[in-house]
């Protein structure tokens, strides 16, 4: 499949995006009270799951982008 130089760049874009959001948030969520009794909480388990998932496709789909916009310099 081919991507267009402009959905390559969005999808970099988003991957970038999701690895300056995502730790704000999870740093946010640390200082976070509702997280630590005696150990994590469900509420800390969920958002770094969340966390985890969302920054592991954040990883993909920017690849994906960066190949996409590499491919479209070669020809």
């Amino acid at each position: 499949m081919k991507l267009s130089r402009a959905m390559s760049a969005f999808l970099t874009a988003f991957g970038v995006w999701s690895w300056v959001i995502w730790p704000t948030f999870l740093r946010n969520i640390w200082k976070d009270p509702r997280s630590w009794d005696a150990g994590p909480t469900a509420f800390f388990t969920v958002h770094l799951a969340l966390v985890v998932a969302s920054l592991t496709f954040g990883t993909i789909i920017g690849v994906l982008g960066v190949r996409g916009l590499l491919a479209s310099r070669r020809k």
